[in-house]
């Protein structure tokens, strides 16, 4: 698991590579990640957009931008947490994202929440000891 703070916003990732889904002889590889946001804070915030960074093992950088997460913008209170759970496709067997939550804070402020980086291996990636 990876996990990052941010203003008492704690952000956990966990990948989960989808064998049953990818076509490795096809290049083709499918992670599922599940993202719990819980607010440690003492603010009530809401989760407006989202920013990913995905990169392939070739250095292939795709960007994805929208509103909120799994077509919600949740409103969370102190002490509560939002989970869902996603997913990528890549044309490499391993990769990483790493992104930012867009949130504002109930007395308007916006701000921006860490996602911390975190790997897309799948079993299918020739290990290499250096």
């Amino acid at each position: 698991m990876y996990q990052q703070t941010t203003r008492g916003i704690q952000i956990t990732v966990q990948p989960i590579f989808l064998d049953e889904q990818s076509s490795p002889d096809e290049g083709y590889y499918v992670w599922a990640y599940n993202v719990k946001i819980e607010n440690g804070g003492t603010q009530t915030v809401q989760l407006r957009s989202r920013y990913w960074r995905i990169t392939d093992a070739r250095g292939r950088i795709d960007e994805v931008r929208g509103p909120g997460v799994v077509g919600e913008q949740p409103i969370l209170e102190p002490g509560e947490s939002f989970e869902y759970t996603s997913g990528t496709p890549l044309p490499t067997p391993s990769g990483f994202m790493v992104g930012t939550y867009q949130m504002v804070a109930e007395d308007g402020e916006e701000f921006d929440v860490a996602i911390p980086a975190f790997s897309l291996d799948s079993p299918h990636e020739r290990r290499r000891v250096n």
